[in-house]
């Protein structure tokens, strides 16, 4: 029963690219146990996946923050005594980060990661005992499928990928129809206009789909009420935590996000997805669906798509529509 950890802390969306390569392991090693190092605050993706065995959380960014505080220093210990009481027979680094490199020491086992002409971070590469060379050029989940391939010793998948995760059933009352509309991000310059979002409402309302609207912060809870004060019959939703939220996106009829780990997990979670993109390139990053879904990426740098390109895409993607 071969004993494997995963290093992949942050961020929602690069945690969610990582999902592939449990199911990619497993089919290649039926009885492999995973288990996966991550930030506190994403913990709740790899729990939705019922082939994670553990989940050991971090708090790197808190961390830092408090590098002098004793409680901090409490905390990094405690990870390391409870990471070290399992000997693995693989510890894959699929972060190239100094960050998770660091962490890779903490475990006892192989440690496996990318070569410093593959890595974002060339120092990293030197923590591992294993490296390999895996082109830039490919999308993030195709190089964690390939990190992982080449470090268990299979051949790099290359079908769909299966997020495998399965969410909660959803715990608010909605309507049987609406399209989830993932309207934030990290940085204003990846932002689709508010008035573009609730124009997109109000056409989607006369075709008796509600636009549900979810916020994690004061700035997005009042974005989102200024959308649904503009669209009859839109949704705000409650401050919810990713578990939570999950429920109600794997629900929807379907995804439209901006760039951001939301728009991934819609994804992953089967829901037909259409992503916006206007400040960044979605070749290498983009929301890629899985064999049981669709997925369209729209924009890209100093590109705004039109609310028009957002329905055609989703007529694509939604017959009904």
């Amino acid at each position: 029963m071969p004993r494997i950890l995963l290093i992949k802390t942050s961020s929602l969306g690069d945690v969610i690219h990582n999902l592939p390569v449990v199911n990619d392991m497993h089919a290649h090693l039926p009885n492999v146990q995973i288990d996966w190092v991550v930030e506190e605050s994403f913990a709740d993706i790899p729990r939705l996946h019922p082939q994670v065995n553990q989940v050991f959380t971090v708090a790197m960014r808190r961390w830092k923050k408090h590098i002098f505080s004793k409680k901090t220093w409490h905390e990094i210990t405690k990870f390391k005594k409870l990471i070290q009481k399992k000997q693995y027979d693989a510890i894959i680094d699929t972060q190239g980060l100094l960050k998770s490199a660091l962490i890779t020491r903490c475990a006892n086992g192989v440690k496996h990661g990318y070569d410093k002409s593959s890595i974002r971070e060339s120092l990293a590469s030197y923590f591992y005992d294993k490296t390999y060379h895996i082109s830039y050029q490919q999308h993030a989940v195709t190089r964690n499928r390939a990190l992982v391939a080449l470090s268990l010793g299979f051949a790099a998948p290359t079908n769909a990928p299966d997020y495998g995760i399965s969410a909660p059933k959803c715990a608010l009352t909605l309507p049987e129809k609406y399209i989830i509309a993932l309207h934030s991000t990290s940085r204003n310059s990846k932002l689709w206009p508010t008035q573009y979002w609730a124009d997109l409402g109000k056409q989607l309302a006369q075709q008796n789909l509600s636009l549900v609207l979810p916020w994690a912060s004061d700035a997005e809870r009042l974005r989102a009420q200024a959308i649904a004060q503009q669209v009859t019959g839109s949704i705000v939703l409650p401050q919810l935590n990713i578990h939570a939220l999950s429920g109600v996106i794997a629900s929807a009829t379907a995804a439209i996000g901006v760039d951001t780990g939301l728009s991934h997990l819609a994804a992953a979670l089967n829901r037909p997805t259409v992503a916006i993109y206007t400040d960044t390139m979605p070749v290498l990053t983009g929301v890629m669906a899985g064999g049981n879904t669709k997925a369209i990426n729209l924009g890209g740098i100093a590109q705004t798509p039109s609310v028009d390109d957002v329905l055609q895409a989703l007529k694509k993607l939604y017959k009904s529509l």
